[in-house]
């Protein structure tokens, strides 16, 4: 059951996890610095990312999404989600935290915000319940990947998330 660690820097723990999932299986590490060891050195800005559709059951992210893309690059924010969704298997899932929204700013490297709100976007559900009845604007003619939303949790310093990749989509228009 391969899992994917990405921005992994010196850390190796597991952070999130199902019930019963608490330890690696299959661990595939990923970070932008050699000096860390890595299984694999890439740069998570670019796209296409270096695995195989379909190879993932779980995707873990911890403080690292907040270094990648710009805030507002609304382009790169569901490309890089959809890379995420294409190399998670159906029903795989992606564990992220990043700053909360009390939490120090002060790392030179913070380029976005990830929230709740944010995450709303990767659900073709939320658009087909939303689109037309509240300004959720329409990003589906870029964003064709499907996620359920299935654990948010915000503390004083963190934002914790957890998605179930949907495939295959249920993208409406």
């Amino acid at each position: 059951m391969p899992e994917l660690l990405i921005g992994c820097g010196q850390r190796r723990k597991k952070l999130m996890a199902e019930d019963g999932r608490e330890e690696w299986d299959g661990l595939v590490t990923l970070d932008i610095n050699p000096d860390h060891k890595p299984d694999v050195v890439h740069d998570l800005t670019v796209l296409p990312l270096p695995f195989e559709d379909n190879t993932f059951d779980e995707i873990h992210a911890y403080e690292v999404l907040e270094h990648t893309g710009q805030q507002g690059d609304w382009r790169f924010f569901f490309a890089q989600f959809t890379e995420f969704w294409r190399i998670l298997k159906p029903g795989g899932h992606f564990f992220g935290t990043t700053p909360g929204p009390h939490s120090p700013w002060g790392d030179p490297g913070h380029t976005r915000v990830i929230s709740h709100d944010v995450i709303t976007f990767l659900s073709q559900a939320e658009y087909t319940k939303q689109v037309g009845v509240s300004p959720m604007t329409d990003y589906r003619f870029v964003y064709q990947a499907d996620f359920d939303i299935q654990y948010v949790r915000t503390s004083a310093t963190a934002f914790l998330f957890g998605l179930e990749a949907v495939k295959p989509s249920r993208v409406t228009r």
